[in-house]
């Protein structure tokens, strides 16, 4: 099963005319945020795969039809478990489900389960980068952690039924000290690195760190999980290659 992962940048491979001969064997697309909507939309119309998105820290035109904004001070941030009502109807128009502080799955990609037979394929995502100046879609240590721990309910079940917590965790910012940055704005979550401890997803994609060396590092093994960096684009599978063998770019 491939993926086509994709982030922060409007990639000329993939916002192409060729896009559907030269991406024909992926299965779904991960949108790992600071994406336009309209190029997701060239994604989904093109490729015509299941895709999945989060938002990163830009590109927030549509972030308020997914998430309340509270009537509050400067400063306030939007609940993440609380969309609007018109969330179904953007879904139905926009042609990708988004991930943010969800868990999900998706029963036509199935994948062979643990327990005998096979099991959809098992998602889950949140939204945003650490907080660095207050702006919509950042979010302390503290209140990431508590959007974490509103997935594990639905982990728990689906540890339970299919033997596996999740496949996939769908990232903008990195866990704390894989591939981040020591500046205020691209540092990493922590709790990442607790939530990758303590669920193993096969797969960490994320975005927000801006590759501008080829020799830059974009695929790291924390415990069971491999973190990818999605800036850009890349290709992977599950279950996931060899360590050696890494990502397509």
């Amino acid at each position: 099963m491939k993926f086509l992962c994709v982030s922060d940048q409007i990639d000329p491979l993939v916002y192409s005319t060729n896009a559907k001969s030269r991406f024909k064997d992926i299965d779904a697309v991960l949108c790992a945020g600071d994406l336009p909507s309209d190029y997701i939309d060239f994604i989904v119309s093109t490729l015509n795969k299941p895709t999945y998105f989060i938002f990163g820290n830009h590109n927030l035109t549509e972030f308020h039809f997914y998430h309340r904004q509270p009537m509050t001070t400067r400063g306030a941030h939007p609940t993440l478990s609380a969309p609007n009502t018109v969330l179904s109807e953007m879904e139905a128009s926009h042609g990708a489900t988004y991930a943010g502080c969800k868990v999900l799955k998706n029963k036509q990609l199935r994948l062979p389960c643990k327990k005998g037979g096979t099991r959809p394929l098992l998602l889950a995502g949140v939204s945003g980068s650490l907080r660095y100046n207050n702006g919509l879609s950042q979010y302390t240590e503290r209140q990431m952690f508590r959007h974490l721990l509103s997935l594990v309910p639905q982990l728990l079940i689906n540890k339970l039924k299919y033997g596996v917590y999740l496949d996939i965790f769908l990232t903008h910012a990195s866990p704390r000290h894989i591939h981040d940055r020591e500046d205020p704005c691209h540092k990493g979550f922590e709790c990442f690195n607790w939530f990758i401890k303590h669920f193993s997803p096969a797969y960490l994609v994320h975005g927000h760190i801006h590759l501008y060396d080829l020799a830059e590092q974009r695929i790291t093994v924390s415990g069971d999980t491999t973190v990818i960096n999605a800036y850009s684009h890349c290709i992977i599978e599950l279950p996931p290659p060899t360590q050696t063998e890494g990502a397509e770019p």
